[in-house]
C-alpha cells in the first residue's frame, strides 16, 4: 500500500519560488571619442546592493579586458579603472538571457622621455612628475611622481603639466601636454645640462683629495648642490657656477661653466 501525503495551501499563502539561476554577463570598455575597444590595463569591480540599505558590496573583480561573469539577476554597479582614469555604469542582469555591457572612458596614454642634444637620457638618471594645472598654482595638483622614461601613464583626457628632473640638482625642464582620448601621446623633453665630476687636486689631473666637502653655487650665491667625497658627480643645467671646496680647514674656490652635453671634470687646484 502506498500512502500519499498532500499538503494544502491555506488561503492567502503563496508557494515559494526557486531563485532565478545566474546569468552570463560580458563586459568591455571603449574610448570615448575613438569608439575603439580598450584591450589592456583595465581593472573591473562589480558591486551589488545588499538590499538592507548598506553600502554596495564588491561581488566580482577582474583584470581581463573583456571579462565574462556569471551573476545572479538584479541591479549592479560596474566600475572600470584604467590607470588614473575610471568610469562606471548601472546595469540590470535579467532573470533570463545574457547581458553585454560596455563602459565608456575618456582616457588616453602619456609616454615621457628626455634627451640632451640628440642623445637619450638614461632612464635611471631622469624622472618625471605630472600635475593637473590649477588656477593660481604654478604647478597644480600632483597626479604622479617618480615616473620613468618609457612608462605609459593612463590618464583622463585633458591638459597636464609635466616636470622633468635630470639628476638631483637644477637640471629641470617643464612642458604642458594634452592627453587625448584613445591616443598615446609621446612627449620628449630637451634638457640643456651636463655631468660635472668635482675634484680638489694639487696639480691639474692629479689625485683627488678624499673627504672633500664641495658646494656648487650660482654666481649670485645660491647653493645648488652640496656633496662630500674624492670626486662626486653632479648633473647641472647649462650656465655659470662657483665651486667651493673645503679640506683640512682650508677653503678653495673655482669658477666654471657648464655646456649642454659636455661631461667633464671640474678641478679646484690647491694654491690657485
Amino acid at each position: 500500500m502506498v500512502v500519499l501525503a498532500v499538503t494544502a495551501l491555506l488561503p492567502g499563502w503563496v508557494a515559494a519560488q526557486a531563485p532565478a539561476p545566474p546569468q552570463g554577463v560580458r563586459l568591455g570598455a571603449i574610448y570615448a571619442t575613438e569608439n575603439k575597444p580598450i584591450t589592456s590595463g583595465l581593472i573591473w569591480r562589480i558591486l551589488k546592493d545588499d538590499g538592507n540599505g548598506g553600502p554596495p558590496q564588491i561581488v566580482a573583480r577582474s583584470t581581463l579586458a573583456a571579462p565574462q561573469l556569471s551573476l545572479e539577476p538584479g541591479s549592479y554597479v560596474v566600475h572600470a579603472t584604467y590607470g588614473f582614469a575610471s568610469g562606471w555604469k548601472r546595469v540590470t542582469v535579467p532573470a533570463n538571457g545574457a547581458l553585454n555591457e560596455r563602459v565608456t572612458l575618456s582616457a588616453g596614454g602619456l609616454k615621457l622621455g628626455g634627451v640632451i642634444l640628440d642623445r637619450p637620457i638614461p632612464p635611471a638618471s631622469i624622472s618625471f612628475s605630472v600635475f593637473v594645472p590649477l588656477a593660481g598654482n604654478s604647478e597644480g595638483r600632483l597626479v604622479a611622481e617618480n615616473v620613468r622614461s618609457g612608462d605609459i601613464l593612463r590618464l583622463p583626457e585633458g591638459t597636464y603639466h609635466v616636470v622633468s628632473t635630470h639628476g638631483d640638482a637644477n637640471a629641470i625642464r617643464r612642458v604642458d601636454v594634452k592627453v587625448e582620448s584613445g591616443k598615446l601621446i609621446e612627449a620628449t623633453l630637451f634638457h640643456r645640462a651636463a655631468k660635472a665630476t668635482l675634484k680638489l687636486v694639487t696639480t691639474p689631473g692629479g689625485e683627488a683629495f678624499a673627504g672633500t666637502a664641495f658646494s656648487v653655487l650660482t654666481p649670485g650665491g645660491d647653493v645648488i648642490r652640496e656633496a662630500i667625497g674624492a670626486f662626486p658627480e653632479v648633473i647641472l643645467a647649462e650656465g655659470d657656477y662657483v665651486l667651493i671646496a673645503r679640506q683640512g680647514g682650508q677653503v678653495h674656490t673655482h669658477e666654471f661653466k657648464i655646456e649642454a652635453g659636455l661631461d667633464r671634470d671640474i678641478e679646484v687646484v690647491v694654491g690657485r
